[in-house]
């Protein structure tokens, strides 16, 4: 199994090719493709690569399939005895992202599989 942990948004994510993950809002268009070169780790067939901070030559390869806004976060705060209330909601804008590849020094160790589309009759 061959992971990567990168740096997106201000976060780390243990990232994996052919899996999609929600981000914070990238201002790119949808069916656009990323790449990330904030690489932290990469591990591939027992073969762990560390970065100080980052690793050199290392990218993962993304696509942004959609955007759209997360569940509502209910914020209520309360002060007893002083009938003091404020109920508020938030709601993140939010980015779905499928990893594509992930790559060291040019040489592509993990891609999405090719899924074969087999038709009922």
């Amino acid at each position: 199994m061959t992971y990567a942990i990168i740096e997106l948004c201000g976060k780390q994510l243990k990232v994996e090719a052919g899996r999609y993950y929600e981000v914070d809002r990238i201002h790119q268009e949808v069916n656009s493709e990323i790449t990330i070169d904030k690489v932290l780790l990469i591990n591939h067939e027992d073969n762990i690569h560390v970065g100080r901070p980052y690793i050199e030559n290392a990218t993962v390869k993304g696509t942004i399939l959609s955007h759209y806004r997360g569940k509502k976060v209910i914020v209520y705060k309360m002060r007893p005895k002083k009938k003091t209330r404020k109920k508020r909601g938030h709601r993140q804008e939010l980015t779905r992202v499928m990893i594509d590849s992930i790559s060291l020094d040019g040489n592509v160790l993990a891609t999405k599989p090719h899924q074969a589309q087999t038709q009922a009759a």
